[in-house]
């Protein structure tokens, strides 16, 4: 099953700028990994070393934060949209 993916606009370059992409799985681990596969480099901006989130993205699923889920084990069905938020910091 294909869903939609927000990327924010520091992503953007890795997706051919384009703002929505489609991916496919049947979990948010499977929907970066595919899209991973279909845009080399964005794992690695999405993911720590140790596979696990990064804690300067969000992955929200139909605009939950999946860490408040079940992270990156979060089930997806036909109809959700995941988006990729980019932490935002200052001082």
């Amino acid at each position: 099953m294909s869903i939609p993916v927000n990327i924010p606009t520091p992503l953007r370059g890795l997706t051919g700028d384009k703002e929505t992409v489609e991916a496919t799985g049947a979990t948010i681990a499977e929907i970066i990994d595919d899209l991973n596969k279909q845009y080399p480099g964005i794992g690695e901006r999405l993911l720590k070393e140790d596979g696990s989130l990064s804690r300067f993205v969000l992955i929200c699923l139909n605009d939950e934060d999946v860490r408040f889920l079940d992270d990156k084990a979060t089930a997806v069905k036909e109809g959700d949209e995941v988006s990729i938020v980019p932490a935002v910091a200052g001082g």
